[in-house]
C-alpha cells in the first residue's frame, strides 16, 4: 500500500519548481492533491501530468494573497476529495534589496506572501480540522494530519539584501511551534522546512530572463548574482545546489507516517550549510 493513500494535500505555488516537484511525489503515494498556482497553465499542467500517471488532481488556480483565496482553496480540497490531510504553505517569491534602499510595497509585500497567506490558510482550515478530528475520533480511528511550512535558511540565519524575505521566513519559523502546540490537541504535526540554495527560477542567474517574475502589475528580478552561483561548490559541503525533486523529497518527510510523533521542528536543507 502507498504511504499517503487515501490522504488529501493542498499544496500552494504547485505548478512550478519545489510546489510541483512535491505535488507529484505526493501523488505517486497515493495522495489526492489540491494544485494552486498564480497562473492557469502551470497548474494545469501539473494536474494533467498527475493525472496521466494514475494519480489524482484538482486545480485551485489564484493568488495566496487574495483575501477570499484560502477559503476557496480548503473548499476545493473539502468538495473534491471529502477532507484534508496535509497542508503546505510551499508560495512564495523574493524581491531582494539593501534596506536604505527597500521601499514599504516591497517589505509588505514579503509580508503579504509569505507570512499572512499561511496564516490565512490556517484560520481557513481550522473548523473543517476540528470537524475531521471529531469525526475520527467518533469512528476510533487515530489519523495525524501534517502541516509542512516552507521557509529559508535566510530566515534561520539571516542574509544581506534580503531584510524583507528573511523577516517573513523567520515569522514562518514562528507560526509553525505555534500552530505545532495550538493544533496539536487535534492530532496535527506542524513543522517547517528551511532551504539552501535550491535550483528554482528565484536562484536562477540575474541575467536568465527567467528570473523576471511578473506578480499583478509588477515585474519583479528575482535571481542571484553570478558570483554567488559560481561560489556555490565552495559554499555548500556537498558542492552543489540541490534539485527541486531533493527539496521535495525533505518536505515528504514530515508527510508520511513515520514522522508522526516529529512537531514543532525545523528541518534546514541546505546540502551541509548550517551558518
Amino acid at each position: 500500500m502507498k504511504k499517503l493513500e487515501g490522504k488529501t494535500a493542498i499544496i500552494t505555488g504547485s505548478g512550478r519548481g519545489i510546489g510541483r516537484a512535491l505535488a507529484l511525489k505526493l501523488a505517486s503515494e497515493g495522495a489526492s492533491v489540491v494544485v494552486n498556482d498564480l497562473d492557469e497553465e502551470p497548474a494545469a499542467e501539473t494536474v494533467n501530468a498527475i493525472l496521466a500517471a494514475g494519480g489524482k488532481a484538482v486545480a485551485c488556480v489564484g493568488s495566496v494573497t487574495d483575501p477570499a483565496f484560502a477559503d476557496r482553496f480548503v473548499k476545493t480540497a473539502v468538495d473534491n476529495f471529502g477532507g484534508i490531510e496535509i497542508i503546505v504553505n510551499n508560495a512564495g517569491y523574493t524581491w531582494d534589496g539593501v534596506v536604505q534602499k527597500m521601499s514599504d510595497e516591497q517589505f509588505d509585500a514579503m509580508m503579504e506572501v509569505h507570512v499572512k497567506a499561511p496564516f490565512r490558510i490556517f484560520r481557513a482550515a481550522a473548523d473543517t480540522i476540528k470537524e475531521l478530528y471529531k469525526g475520527d475520533q467518533a469512528a476510533g480511528r487515530e489519523i495525524v494530519r501534517k502541516v509542512v511550512n516552507i521557509s529559508s535558511m535566510s530566515g534561520t540565519n539571516g542574509n544581506a539584501g534580503q531584510i524583507n524575505y528573511s523577516s517573513a521566513k523567520s515569522a514562518l519559523v514562528g507560526m509553525t511551534k505555534t500552530m505545532s502546540k495550538e493544533w496539536g490537541r487535534y492530532k496535527v504535526a506542524v513543522n517547517c522546512v528551511a532551504f539552501g540554495f535550491i535550483e528554482t527560477r528565484l536562484t536562477k542567474s540575474m541575467d536568465d530572463p527567467a528570473s523576471k517574475l511578473k506578480i499583478g502589475d509588477q515585474e519583479i528580478q528575482a535571481g542571484v548574482p553570478d558570483m554567488a552561483i559560481n561560489m556555490l561548490p565552495m559554499m555548500v559541503p556537498l558542492g552543489r545546489a540541490g534539485t527541486p525533486e531533493e527539496a521535495a523529497g525533505a518536505i515528504y518527510l514530515f508527510c508520511i507516517p513515520e514522522s508522526d510523533y516529529v512537531s514543532g521542528q525545523v528541518l534546514l536543507c541546505g546540502g551541509g550549510i548550517n551558518t
